[in-house]
């Protein structure tokens, strides 16, 4: 595991964090672009994100826009 992915494993969330969270699933970032973006693992960020009732689903929509 790359070191840039542990270098908050095991420490607590901070707010600024959590706020970072709330404004990356906000805009769809994908689940690993987060675990780099915020030094954690991937199960961390989803464990996390369903605590405080963050949605890392995306809308039901294509990533490239209106096709028709």
């Amino acid at each position: 595991m790359p070191e840039t992915t542990r270098r908050n494993s095991g420490h607590e969330w901070t707010e600024n964090e959590i706020a970072e969270l709330r404004e990356l699933a906000g805009g769809n970032t994908p689940v690993g672009v987060m675990s780099v973006k915020l030094g954690r693992t991937e199960d961390a960020i989803r464990s996390k994100a369903q605590s405080e009732g963050i949605s890392l689903s995306p809308p039901n929509r294509s990533p490239y826009g209106d096709m028709s």
